[in-house]
């Protein structure tokens, strides 16, 4: 089963970057999270329409 919601650092695993660099993501807003008290997650979801987005740009499309 897949986790819904993922830490920075497992969110990082998964698309093979580092850790500081989700953050930055998340910072200017290119990677979508939630606030659950004062732990910050990100949907699963939300890595797969940043990929999705990728995908477009690099292919000369719209996002």
């Amino acid at each position: 089963m897949t986790k819904l919601l993922l830490t920075p650092a497992e969110a990082a695993e998964l698309l093979g970057l580092g850790r500081s660099t989700v953050y930055e993501l998340l910072a200017v807003g290119d990677l979508e999270s939630v606030l659950i008290g004062r732990a910050r997650r990100i949907p699963h979801a939300a890595l797969v329409a940043y990929i999705e987005r990728l995908r477009g740009e690099q292919n000369g499309a719209v996002a």
